[in-house]
């Protein structure tokens, strides 16, 4: 199977939407020389410190559907409350920001194309959104989706637990939440979209629990195999560069 164009690929310990997160956004800022930052999703936990924020002189807002979850942020955010997968285009301001950005958001939103299409009217002519998200078929997103959300939680809490008060987990749709396939290429394209960017990543580490170890050293023996043979509908994460047309 080949990949569409602008299509790239790599392995998942490259995937930026993690600890790198930070880092990956600054670089998108300076090439892009933005100064107002939506992130979607971010509610208490922005990708950019208020520190990073204030240096760079930008307007960052920081999006969630929660009035809960934003009212754990620092006041050194600008705040947008709503659901950007149900909300009407009417009800957004628009061209408001040079870059909209989210990172392991968009397999949680139910309607992807509502979501893709309200971003698109964010965003000034020129601008760009960019975003890091997991992706349909790799076997834990999968189960992810088709299991009870109370027994994947309880699972969640066993192979990779966190601090449930500010990293909360949420339901996961994964509504258009695939790899660069040809699909996703022309839906993404039919909305009006420059593709800048379309890069899947292979492999994941929720095998890593001692108990799961002879699954963690398959899962990686066919990560670095997809690495060389990549299929696109095979990724587990993915980041996307997308452009508004001037």
């Amino acid at each position: 199977m080949s990949a569409p164009p602008l299509t790239t690929f790599g392995h998942f310990l490259d995937f930026p939407g993690w600890t790198r997160a930070s880092s990956f956004l600054s670089s998108i800022i300076e090439r892009e020389s933005c100064t107002s930052v939506l992130e979607v999703g971010s509610g208490a936990n922005p990708s950019l410190s208020p520190a990073e924020v204030d240096r760079r002189g930008l307007r960052y807002t920081t999006n969630d559907r929660l009035a809960s979850e934003l009212a754990k942020a620092d006041p050194a955010y600008d705040t947008l409350l709503l659901d950007m997968a149900t909300v009407s285009p009417d009800e957004l301001p628009r061209a408001a920001f040079d870059l909209v950005f989210s990172r392991m958001v968009n397999e949680h939103v139910v309607n992807g194309e509502r979501y893709h299409r309200n971003i698109f009217h964010l965003l000034r002519p020129g601008g760009v959104t960019a975003h890091c998200f997991s992706t349909l078929y790799a076997l834990p997103f999968v189960l992810n989706r088709l299991l009870p959300e109370q027994l994947t939680g309880r699972m969640l809490d066993v192979f990779n637990s966190r601090d449930r008060y500010q990293h909360d987990k949420f339901a996961a749709h994964y509504s258009w939440s695939r790899g660069p396939t040809k699909r996703m290429i022309k839906r993404l394209s039919g909305l009006g979209y420059e593709i800048v960017e379309y890069r899947g990543y292979f492999g994941h580490d929720y095998y890593s629990h001692p108990l799961l170890s002879p699954l963690g050293a398959l899962e990686e023996a066919k990560a670095e195999w997809l690495c060389e043979h990549p299929i696109p509908a095979l990724t587990s994460y993915a980041v996307a560069i997308l452009r508004r047309p001037r």
